[in-house]
C-alpha cells in the first residue's frame, strides 16, 4: 500500500514538473518573440548591405502635409534660411525604384525635398504620373552605380544650369536642407569639392557614406562627367558610394570635412536614436571602423545643425518633419549662431555684463 502511494506521489510530481516545464517553456517563447518583434533594426554588419524595407507596422497608407498651416509660424524670422535658398542653389536627385513609389518616395517628396531648390526622383523606369526619370536600367543592390552614373549624367545635361551644388540622397534619408546649405555656404561651387559621411577604408582620402547622402559642387560634377568620356572612371564595382569616392580621387575633387565648427558630424548613416544612445551599436559593428573621424556615440555624436539620417522609414520621416520644422521651445527667441566669432563662454559672459549694465542703468533711472 505505502510503495503504491510512493508510486502514485512520484507520478503526481512527474506529472506536475512536466506541466510546470511546458508552462514555462510556453510563458519564455512569448516573451522572446515579443522582444524580437520590438528589437530595433540594428543594422547588418554590412555597410554595403540591402537596406531594411519598411516593416507593414511602418508603412503609412497616404502622405501628409505638415505645412499646410504656416500661420503658427508666421513671425519667425526665416530671412536667412530664404536668403540662403537663393543664394546656394541645390539640386536634389533621389534614389528610388517602381517598388517604393508608394512606400517610401512619396513621404519625401510630402517633407524634406519641398525645401530643394529642384527635386528629382530617378527610377529604373519613368513614371509620368509621379513623376520619375527613368533611366532605363534594372533595380537591384547591384544596379546603384550604375544608376548614380545615369542619374548624374541626366543631371549634367539637363539642368547643370540651374543649380550650384548637386544632392544624392536614397529614398530612406531625411535631409535638413537649411542646415546643408549653412554648410555649402562657405565653399564655392567651382572649386572641385563634394560632402557627406566620410568614411576612411579603400581609398586615401576617403569617400562618402552613399545612405546618408552625398553634395557635389559645380566643378566636382562636371570633372565626374568627363571622367567617364575619357575613361578616368569606369563602372568599376556595384558598390555605388565606394566607387564613386575612388573616382573622386582619381578626378582631383577633394572630399570635404562636412563636421561642424565644433567638430560634430552633420551626415548620418543611420537614424537619431542609433547615434544618441549609447551601447546601441555594439563595438563589433563595422561603423567603428568605418569613420574617418573618431566616431562619438552619445549626445555628442551629432551637430545642432546636422545634414541627413538614413534608413528613416515613412513613421519617422514625418516624426523628424515635426520635431525640426514645428515643434518650438517657449521663450527661446534665437539657437546659437555657428558663424559667431566668440567661444560661447565668451559670449555668455558679454550677455551677462550687458545685463548688469542694463540693470544699472535701470536703478539710476529710478
Amino acid at each position: 500500500m505505502a510503495s503504491s502511494k510512493s508510486l502514485m506521489n512520484l507520478l503526481t510530481f512527474t506529472f506536475g514538473s512536466a506541466i510546470g516545464f511546458f508552462v514555462c517553456y510556453l510563458l519564455f517563447s512569448i516573451i522572446l518573440e515579443e522582444q524580437v518583434k520590438i528589437q530595433p533594426h540594428v543594422l547588418h554588419n554590412d555597410p554595403h548591405g540591402q537596406h531594411l524595407a519598411d516593416t507593414d507596422n511602418n508603412q503609412l497608407q497616404g502622405q501628409m502635409n505638415f505645412n499646410a498651416d504656416a500661420g503658427q509660424h508666421k513671425d519667425e524670422d526665416k530671412n536667412i534660411a530664404e536668403g540662403l535658398y537663393h543664394k546656394v542653389k541645390i539640386l536634389c536627385w533621389v534614389m528610388t525604384g517602381p517598388q517604393n513609389l508608394e512606400k517610401k518616395a512619396k513621404h519625401v517628396k510630402a517633407t524634406w525635398a519641398q525645401r530643394c531648390n529642384k527635386v528629382l526622383f530617378m527610377s529604373s523606369e519613368e513614371n509620368k504620373d509621379f513623376p520619375t526619370v527613368g533611366l532605363e536600367t534594372k533595380e537591384g543592390r547591384d544596379q546603384l552605380y550604375w544608376k548614380t552614373i545615369k542619374a548624374f549624367q541626366y543631371v549634367y545635361d539637363n539642368y547643370f544650369d540651374d543649380a550650384d551644388w548637386f544632392m544624392k540622397a536614397d529614398d530612406d534619408t531625411y535631409v535638413i536642407l537649411d542646415n546643408l546649405r549653412w554648410l555649402l555656404s562657405k565653399y564655392s561651387p567651382e572649386k572641385p569639392i563634394y560632402f557627406g559621411r566620410r568614411f576612411k577604408p579603400y581609398v586615401k582620402q576617403g569617400y562618402m557614406s552613399g545612405g546618408a547622402g552625398y553634395v557635389l559642387s559645380k566643378e566636382a560634377l562636371k570633372r565626374f562627367i568627363a571622367a567617364f568620356k575619357t575613361n578616368k572612371c569606369t563602372h568599376s564595382s556595384s558598390i555605388e558610394d565606394l566607387a564613386l569616392g575612388k573616382c573622386m580621387e582619381i578626378i582631383n575633387v577633394e572630399a570635404g570635412d562636412s563636421r561642424d565648427t565644433s567638430g560634430r558630424e552633420t551626415f548620418h548613416p543611420f537614424v537619431p536614436e542609433h547615434h544618441l544612445i549609447r551601447g546601441y551599436l555594439p563595438k563589433t559593428f563595422w561603423y567603428w571602423n568605418y569613420n574617418y573621424y573618431p566616431a562619438v556615440e552619445g549626445p555628442g555624436c551629432c551637430s545642432d545643425l546636422a545634414v541627413s539620417f538614413h534608413y528613416v522609414d515613412s513613421v519617422t520621416m514625418y516624426h523628424l518633419e515635426y520635431l525640426i520644422y514645428h515643434l518650438r521651445p517657449y521663450g527661446y527667441l534665437y539657437r546659437y549662431n555657428p558663424d559667431l566669432s566668440k567661444s560661447p563662454e565668451e559670449q555668455s559672459k558679454d550677455e551677462a555684463l550687458q545685463d548688469n549694465q542694463k540693470l544699472k542703468q535701470k536703478n539710476s533711472d529710478s
